[in-house]
């Protein structure tokens, strides 16, 4: 897809990045199954995510699209395989996303309060600075500590108490 660059070089960029910037976080997409791509390819790109660790990454499976100059190209890659690549992308990611999670539990943070949750009136959501609005996993609020309630919009202090996959849960402190 004429990135000019190898992954090694975006590697130390973040590994730069990380060493100069607290807490930053690091996001990005992925396309799996472009034309021409091998599995040599696709295990270079493994090798890549299995080292960069993002804290947030999406994996979109390649689709022909009318007036793309790479519609044209030859050497598509069945469809069944991208949707295999996209699987073993997305779970590997999950590990690693657990993973930087469980790290986060016991910390403080600032979370923007956003409601009452869907899933049930007994928590609330909201977000820290690492989650993007609508793309990234959720805040829940379990407990308000000295709050008898929260305000959509309002930022509170909490305390990371449990880390799922792609969720937190927080307590207000």
């Amino acid at each position: 897809m004429k990135r000019g660059a190898g992954g090694s070089i975006f590697l130390k960029t973040m590994e730069k990045v990380r060493s100069r910037v607290p807490n930053v976080t690091l996001r990005t997409s992925f396309i799996v199954g472009f034309p021409g791509e091998s599995q040599a390819d696709f295990d270079t790109l493994s090798d890549f995510v299995r080292a960069a660790e993002f804290d947030w990454m999406g994996v979109f499976r390649y689709s022909d699209e009318e007036g793309a100059k790479a519609h044209a190209l030859t050497g598509k890659v069945p469809e069944r395989t991208r949707h295999a690549r996209e699987r073993k992308l997305m779970e590997m990611q999950q590990g690693i996303s657990r993973r930087r999670k469980q790290q986060l539990v016991g910390q403080r943070m600032e979370i923007l309060c956003e409601g009452e949750s869907e899933e049930s009136p007994l928590l609330w959501e909201g977000r820290t600075a690492m989650h993007a609005p609508q793309i990234d996993g959720k805040v829940y609020i379990s407990d308000f500590g000295p709050h008898e309630a929260l305000r959509k919009g309002e930022f509170y202090s909490a305390e990371i108490v449990e880390a799922h996959d792609y969720d937190l849960v927080a307590r207000i402190v």
